[in-house]
């Protein structure tokens, strides 16, 4: 088994092969290109953006700066927008649904270490994927971390620590991210006098 299919299955895989470095710095390079064009130029950005991610659908806006270590492990569905400082640790697939809005500062993280220090030391790793559903905020600040499922019609509040899977149709938010409630009929309805 290569260290490629060791990560793709989750397990422990060894990091310091020069393969995933060039496939590392190819990243960078194109996140460093990426974020020095002008906000006018959203032609060009999602020309780039469509080099960068591994698929990208319909209409999708990312503000600078994009960072991202491999690129080719992010899907991202229609109506894809990400704002400021937001950062991708994809050695494993992160998977966005159609209309997904990220705020400022928000990580999502499919790396992990080992606990014991020699191993890590040695340079060892392992990736779970994550996935986001469709129809859903994340508020700013938060981290979603390694094996992370988000469920369809979530908003997840700002500074969470998304440390297990949340579920369909919920509100939730801390450290550790928990649900809080159920997304109602009430929430479709609270703005009407301002619409």
């Amino acid at each position: 088994m290569t260290e490629r299919e060791k990560c793709d299955a989750g397990r422990l895989y060894y990091t310091g092969l020069p393969q995933r470095e060039q496939l590392h710095e190819k990243c960078a390079d194109l996140c460093h290109e990426y974020n020095l064009l002008k906000p006018s130029q959203k032609s060009d950005r999602e020309k780039l953006l469509r080099k960068i991610f591994g698929k990208v659908g319909a209409n999708p806006y990312v503000e600078p700066t994009l960072s991202c270590g491999f690129g080719f492990n992010i899907e991202v569905g229609d109506n894809f927008f990400a704002n400021n400082n937001c950062v991708f640790v994809d050695p494993g697939k992160i998977i966005f649904g159609d209309n997904v809005c990220i705020a400022p500062c928000c990580g999502f993280y499919t790396a992990g270490h080992p606990i014991d220090a020699a191993l890590r030391a040695q340079g060892y790793e392992y990736a779970y994927p994550i996935h986001v559903g469709s129809d859903v905020w994340i508020g700013g600040h938060t981290v979603v971390l390694p094996g992370v499922n988000i469920g369809n019609n979530v908003v997840i509040g700002a500074g969470s620590v998304v440390t297990s899977d949340i579920p369909d149709g919920v509100v939730a938010y801390g450290n550790p991210c928990r649900v809080a409630r159920l997304i109602t009929e009430a929430d479709r309805h609270a703005y009407d006098s301002d619409l």
